[in-house]
């Protein structure tokens, strides 16, 4: 009997430090963000063609939040295809149905619908990315999100004398469902 009355104690300590913990994490700021995922028309390397953007940019908006802060991202899906936005590099503790995997943590968004994550930033501090999750619409919707240290700290290291987001990415000329679909029916390596 003794062995259970200290083994309860045990699970409800391991209770209490769990909810503070989750106090104490999400005592940052709030920000939210609007995603319009639509078809864009797009030039470069002397060629034009259609593609799903965010908000009519490619790459898509930055985000930006500070360590311990709370972003709530509203995707607005206006294309043709149904996505997921997979927040790459952030652990999202106790919220793994905004982590973007179609099919295993959520469901994707049909076109003409919208879905709203909220993306925890528990210990992240840096530069990290976002990315559309299942198959090619990554290629042309992502972007980065820049991690602040919390308020009133600072880096672990000297901080940075400016900043300058570089995003590398391919260009196909065609378009990239095109080429994956063409792929899908043939078997065959993709048709670049």
């Amino acid at each position: 009997m003794e062995k259970m009355e200290v083994m309860f104690r045990f699970l409800v300590l391991l209770l209490m430090n769990e909810l503070l913990l989750c106090m104490v994490e999400s005592n940052g700021n709030i920000h939210y963000y609007d995603f319009l995922v639509q078809e864009a028309d797009f030039t470069k390397l002397c060629s034009t063609k259609r593609m799903l953007t965010v908000n009519g940019s490619f790459p898509g908006p930055v985000l930006r939040a500070y360590r311990g802060d709370t972003v709530y991202v509203n995707d607005h899906n206006q294309g043709n295809y149904n996505i997921t936005i997979h927040w790459h590099g952030v652990k999202q503790p106790r919220n793994p149905w905004s982590d973007g995997p179609e099919y295993i943590t959520q469901c994707p968004i049909q076109p003409r619908s919208n879905f709203t994550y909220e993306i925890i930033f528990s210990t992240e501090e840096g530069t990290v990315w976002w990315h559309a999750h299942g198959d090619w619409s990554r290629a042309t919707i992502h972007g980065a999100i820049v991690v602040l240290p919390r308020e009133g700290t600072s880096y672990p290291m000297p901080g940075p004398d400016e900043e300058e987001i570089v995003i590398l990415s391919s260009w196909f000329k065609r378009d990239v469902m095109e080429i994956y679909n063409e792929a899908i029916e043939t078997g065959g390596e993709p048709q670049l």
